[in-house]
């Protein structure tokens, strides 16, 4: 028995992503909206009544969510599950929730976004104390380039060159803005650069940014349209675009970051969504999220094919040096140093370049 989807409103790319959905064996779900009305949830009962859970995520995961939720609802915890379903620009869709949208799950970009929903007390202080430290998918920073790699940019150096120009999210609102700035001051570290020269260096890039979109998608929906020459990029979004048709190529850098996708589910969420939260660790689940261009973080996944990756018999390629967030003191450490709003070190870069968002 599938599960039942409640509309919404229109998709992003249309078409273009259902055919990445049409190449998952069980993502047979369709329908999924970036922005959804609250929803209350409401526990099936004795006459049968389904019950609706509202999921609320960061701009790229719904290709991925969906062919999971088909998988979910072929269990008896997942039977006759609908869904109501919102996705945006990670740090918005926090804001959302934390001012009232309706959520049972969360799957968003960066931990502080998570962070939020515990101060505003909608999530649990613990929530990310279990084995898998709250995190649901992983990827790593990309460039993602013009068909051909005209202009032969295979490291971070190269978008420094003249006349390089670039496409990356928001840092303001979007969580994969963070994780690839972040993945640019990592590339100066690893080539011997102290923080002094990490920043200049950081700077440098940036200088060359041409669009600084609200999230990761519409930032993927920019280039597409022929902004930029580059796009700093999740892998798996890259992923996404070429399975769906559209025409980049990416470069996976022998420097780059490890992203880390938290999930968490509500306080007084109806109990199913605590059933969802622990299906994503499955290697059933994990081997969607793979399929979709997504690092699974569980072992025993066995990797499916994945279209629009560079191999898609050998997809995720092992960098030489992957940083993670650890490497920067956690979130708790990086969000202010580098992204507050008012004394971040990037956001005054960004300022200083003529690009703030």
């Amino acid at each position: 028995m599938l599960g039942l989807r409640i509309p919404t409103l229109s998709r992003r790319w249309g078409g273009r992503v259902a055919a990445l959905v049409a190449v998952s064996a069980m993502a047979g779900c369709a329908g999924a909206s970036d922005a959804a009305a609250p929803s209350g949830s409401a526990a099936g009962g004795a006459d049968g009544a389904a019950t609706t859970l509202s999921l609320v995520g960061y701009s790229t995961p719904q290709v991925a969510n969906e062919a999971i939720e088909a998988l979910w609802a072929e269990t008896p915890e997942g039977a006759g599950v609908a869904w109501v379903e919102s996705y945006g620009a990670s740090g918005d869709q926090s804001r959302a929730v934390a001012a009232g949208l309706e959520a049972d799950y969360v799957h968003l970009s960066l931990e502080p976004d998570v962070t939020r929903l515990v101060d505003e007390g909608l999530v649990d202080p613990g929530w990310n104390q279990d084995e898998h430290g709250g995190i649901v998918s992983s990827s790593v920073v990309v460039i993602a380039v013009r068909p051909g790699n005209p202009l032969g940019i295979e490291s971070w150096q190269d978008l420094t060159e003249p006349g390089v120009e670039i496409v990356t999210p928001n840092p303001t609102s979007s969580g994969g803005a963070r994780w690839n700035v972040l993945a640019v001051w990592a590339a100066a570290l690893a080539d011997g650069a102290d923080d002094a020269g990490a920043e200049e260096f950081t700077k440098e890039v940036l200088s060359h940014v041409v669009s600084l979109p609200a999230s990761a998608r519409d930032a993927t929906s920019a280039f597409l349209a022929g902004t930029g020459d580059v796009l700093l990029s999740y892998e798996n979004e890259a992923i996404l675009a070429r399975a769906s048709g559209e025409e980049l190529d990416y470069v996976v850098p022998d420097v780059t970051m490890r992203i880390d996708n938290p999930g968490a589910v509500l306080e007084g969420a109806d109990p199913k969504a605590r059933d969802w939260y622990e299906f994503l660790f499955t290697p059933e689940a994990q081997a969607e999220f793979a399929r979709t261009g997504y690092r699974p973080v569980v072992d025993g996944v066995t990797l499916p094919e994945v279209p629009g990756a560079n191999d898609p018999s050998d997809p995720f390629p092992a960098p030489s040096t992957l940083y993670t967030i650890d490497d920067f003191g956690g979130w708790a450490e990086a969000a202010p140093t580098y992204f507050d709003e008012e004394d971040g070190i990037v956001t005054a870069l960004l300022q200083d370049v003529g690009v703030a968002g």
